[in-house]
């Protein structure tokens, strides 16, 4: 019996996005979805542990929601007819919820795509779009999405609040969108997969190097997206990317949880049948569209990394070639950064350093810890011991992650070492 909460626990993570996106659709209301998901959880707390599990747990959870959100929905239909009556006109005799209650085992089908797809909703802004799939589709608290926007917590979870206000206030249906609408969305709704997978990849706060569980749930939310929409090319090759990424996940991290650069890597480690699936997909995007797009360029990049068995293997001209290409479709620092450092690895740190320093929007990365971090490593290349010191500690103080701030302070010491003995 004392592993019934721990099985409650793990059923509820699973299935809450399911849920939530039921419970959603029926009520046309967010929070309050989030509410009787979590009652559905708390009655299960009391029930479990005095008859044990049910059969199908996931099966339990989700008709003790639905009863729960019926119930809800009674409710206020009857103040609504006493409401009515005291203004002397009629209701609908609750055909309404007659009807939901008797498709209550109905499959709702594709209910967490439905879900990404209303919390993207025009009505809400990019970034209380990417909060409210964080917190409704992958369940982060507010606290892990301040982190993840580098605010604060209240700010944070005032936000969602306005955001899911928003959502209300919008008229929001809870459906897949389709045709000219579904074309209008799409954008945004890759572009918080991708940010999704990116706080999975390499997160901003806390221990974990990164946290595959957040990674796989945007690879799943790709995977969606790709299966519904087979023929859309940056879908494709969104999921092209995150699988190309994914693939290095078990070598990223040795056996104390430190960080492990890309030069370092044990590729024998690499997830060959994720690296094949990414290929697959990126090829696929390709035959589909000659001119590549945001999603195809970074994969292709990827490509680049996965395709080459040994570090000294790397095409670094062609990522270089390819990161110009994405630089001129977006031209973005953080694009231009990167770019400048595969150039320095075609060409030379010196080449690296001069981009850097050279870059449009050179200021608007003055708190970027990644900025820092390249100028230390072009530095540490020149043999600028001191200087490249001083980048990983300004790197170092920046960084919001603590393994990553351990790794940085490991490159400073290694720059502290080598001015020693020179």
């Amino acid at each position: 019996m004392q592993d019934i909460p721990r099985l409650i626990d793990t059923v509820f993570r699973i299935e809450r996005p399911r849920l939530i996106a039921t419970l959603a659709r029926m009520l046309r209301d967010a929070s309050l979805a989030e509410d009787i998901a979590q009652d559905a959880m708390t009655q299960a707390l009391i029930d479990w542990p005095k008859r044990g599990p049910p059969a199908s747990p996931q099966a339990w959870l989700m008709a003790t929601a639905k009863r729960r959100a019926i119930d809800h929905l009674r409710h206020v239909k009857m103040a609504e007819k006493k409401h009515l009556k005291l203004a002397g006109a009629e209701d609908d005799g609750g055909a309404a919820i007659a009807a939901l209650e008797a498709s209550i085992d109905d499959d709702v089908g594709d209910e967490v795509l439905s879900l990404i797809f209303t919390a993207c909703h025009p009505a809400l802004t990019p970034d209380a779009r990417a909060a409210l799939t964080l917190k409704l589709v992958c369940g982060l608290t507010s606290a892990e999405i301040a982190r993840a926007f580098l605010v604060a917590e209240p700010t944070m979870a005032q936000r969602i609040v306005r955001a899911k206000a928003a959502l209300s206030r919008s008229g929001a249906d809870y459906e897949i969108p389709r045709g000219a609408e579904l074309e209008r969305r799409l954008g945004s709704v890759l572009e918080v997969v991708y940010l999704i997978f990116n706080e999975g990849y390499a997160p901003t706060g806390g221990n974990a190097v990164l946290r595959a569980d957040l990674a796989g749930e945007a690879r799943r939310l790709g995977r969606m997206l790709a299966a519904r929409l087979p023929n859309d090319v940056e879908a494709l090759s969104l999921l092209a990317l995150m699988d190309l990424q994914a693939s290095r996940f078990a070598a990223r991290v040795d056996a104390d949880g430190n960080l492990v650069a890309l030069p370092e890597q044990d590729r024998s480690r690499w997830d060959r049948l994720l690296i094949h699936q990414g290929l697959t997909s990126l090829e696929r995007a390709q035959a589909l569209a000659s001119k590549p797009g945001f999603y195809r360029l970074q994969a292709e990049i990827a490509a680049c990394h996965a395709r080459a068995r040994r570090w000294e293997d790397t095409d670094w001209p062609k990522i270089e070639t390819t990161y110009a290409a994405l630089l001129a479709f977006n031209p973005s620092p953080v694009v231009a950064l990167n770019h400048a450092i595969s150039a320095g690895m075609a060409r030379g740190p010196a080449v690296a350093l001069e981009l850097i320093d050279g870059m449009d929007g050179l200021k608007d990365l003055e708190a970027y810890a990644p900025l820092h971090a390249a100028r230390g490593d072009a530095l540490f290349h020149l043999e600028r011991w001191r200087e490249a010191e001083r980048a990983f500690e300004i790197a170092g103080r920046l960084a919001s992650n603590n393994r990553e701030r351990d790794f940085l302070a490991a490159r400073q010491a290694q720059c502290r070492k080598q001015a020693g003995t020179s």
